[in-house]
């Protein structure tokens, strides 16, 4: 069964963040800044561009936190053998977890083949290197039956996790999608919130649904909430749970 125990403490919330580092203006000093963010945080991991994975494992050796990156980011459009190569050369230089963006013009035409092996040759490279693959749907570009059918590809090549969104598609998690995703796939697959999960509310009422993991750029506001929700008793947007 998915777990949707939910979180009491900061150190257990910020155990399901992917701390996202990704915008493409991000000056080598904000890199860091976000990196010591997390690694003061104590996040699961950091999910960094492909250029930044050599400074971020380095940046946050010994304390803990995992360095991933993304593949195919953010279209998913270049080729298979592209998206290896760029898998295989982060794993190398210390990557632990691989976020990539499957090919959403060939999901959106229907093309399942087209879209199974493009996921399964990441899937592979990765393996040799114990790494798990998470799968980005887009799903804001993607009607209710592409996104169980992209969640089976996945699911049917291998991959440890479905996920929502990039960021950057004018789209994020909504309930319904994730409600698909999760009852699309096995409970060996694990669901990752990403686009949208600015509030401590929102991780909490969507950690409700089955997801396991978050990816989010608000980690410092989420954290403060719940060091406040600690405190107190309460956070400081509390919204009606019904409208999940």
């Amino acid at each position: 069964m998915p777990d949707t125990s939910v979180p009491t403490s900061p150190a257990e919330i910020a155990a399901l963040i992917d701390h996202a580092i990704l915008k493409p203006d991000l000056t080598h000093d904000e890199v860091d800044a976000e990196l010591d963010l997390a690694a003061r945080a104590r996040v699961f991991s950091v999910c960094v561009r492909p250029s930044d994975v050599a400074k971020a494992v380095s940046r946050v050796e010994g304390t803990g936190v995992l360095v991933g990156t993304v593949i195919g980011f953010p279209h998913g459009t270049t080729s298979t053998a592209a998206k290896v190569a760029e898998s295989v050369t982060a794993l190398h230089e210390g990557a632990r977890e691989l976020d990539m963006v499957l090919h959403i013009g060939a999901l959106r035409s229907g093309d399942l083949a087209t879209v199974e092996a493009d996921i399964r040759a990441v899937v592979a490279a990765a393996a040799e290197q114990g790494v798990l693959v998470k799968v980005i749907l887009e799903t804001a570009l993607l009607s209710d039956e592409q996104v169980v059918a992209g969640s089976k590809a996945a699911e049917r090549a291998g991959a440890a996790f479905v996920k929502t969104s990039t960021g950057f598609a004018g789209g994020g998690a909504t309930p319904h999608h994730l409600r698909l995703m999760r009852d699309a796939v096995g409970p060996d697959v694990r669901i990752k919130a990403s686009g949208g999960v600015r509030s401590l509310d929102t991780l909490l009422q969507l950690r409700a649904l089955g997801v396991d993991r978050f990816g989010t750029s608000a980690t410092a506001t989420i954290l403060e909430d719940a060091e406040r929700l600690a405190s107190t008793g309460r956070s400081s947007g509390q919204v009606d749970a019904s409208s999940y």
